[in-house]
């Protein structure tokens, strides 16, 4: 399978204070991985740099084949589709026209721009396969969090990316939207065989049932990465969270407890 991404010795230091240590990392098309670490290991900071958004002090990050460093990261970003729950849209656009902002890389309709029949044909299917084809019409404020989140996935995936990039995307769901959510997920990896993930949570539960890869970081390292059913394991997670951990997987999702003495 073809490299999506290569990280490769990556350190990334901020005002004096390491935040990633000798990371590496690769992830192949059709690839779906989990970055996990408590808060502050590092997870948002890495899927950053896998994301284009900055450069690492030390080591190499290639992107869909461009080394950072020798490509324009605006042209860069436009390749690659980036989901951040903390989006920060606030015109009170539809989801269907949230949706095709995608197509421009966006936070607001384009003046003068009209989006082709095939951006239209596009986006329809988009909200379909999010679960969002009965609320095409409604407006970005009414929506719940959770309906937000799968607007801005299917957004995400107007470019056609070959990564899509998930940061904390159930963050602030209540329990019906973090299931529609990971529903959603496991649709769209069925539908686009080779479309590679990257998705950071502190949660297990988080995690939807096609995950195959795991990436474990504390205080910046890596300590464990590789095929999810290797990672997570009770005594690799409890030693990511400092915390004596049981892990069971039922049906391909996972559930964690603290081990009773």
């Amino acid at each position: 399978m073809s490299e999506v991404l290569r990280a490769e010795g990556v350190d990334l230091v901020r005002d004096g204070r390491p935040i990633l240590r000798e990371v590496s990392l690769t992830v192949r098309a059709g690839e779906h991985w989990a970055l996990l670490g408590a808060n502050g290991a590092g997870k948002s900071s890495l899927l950053g740099l896998l994301g284009a958004v900055a450069h690492p002090t030390r080591g190499t990050v290639e992107v869909l084949g461009r080394r950072l460093g020798r490509v324009d990261l605006r042209e860069l970003r436009a390749l690659v589709g980036h989901v951040d729950p903390r989006h920060p849209l606030t015109a009170p656009l539809t989801v269907r026209e949230v949706v095709l902002t995608g197509a421009t890389n966006s936070v607001a309709p384009v003046p003068r721009w009209r989006p082709s029949p095939e951006h239209r044909e596009r986006a329809k299917a988009l909200i379909g396969t999010l679960g969002l084809a009965a609320l095409r019409e409604a407006r970005w404020p009414t929506l719940s969090q959770g309906q937000r989140g799968r607007t801005l996935i299917a957004r995400a995936l107007m470019p056609e990316p070959r990564l899509l990039l998930l940061d904390e995307p159930a963050t602030g769901l209540d329990l019906p939207g973090r299931e529609q959510l990971i529903e959603a997920l496991d649709g769209l990896r069925a539908e686009r065989p080779r479309l590679a993930t990257v998705l950071v949570t502190h949660h297990l539960e988080e995690l939807p049932a096609g995950t195959t890869h795991a990436v474990l970081l504390r205080e910046g390292r890596v300590i464990a990465q590789g095929r999810a059913a290797q990672v997570l394991t009770g005594d690799r997670v409890g030693m990511c969270f400092g915390l004596p951990l049981v892990l069971e997987r039922r049906e391909g999702r996972w559930s964690v407890r603290i081990r009773r003495a």
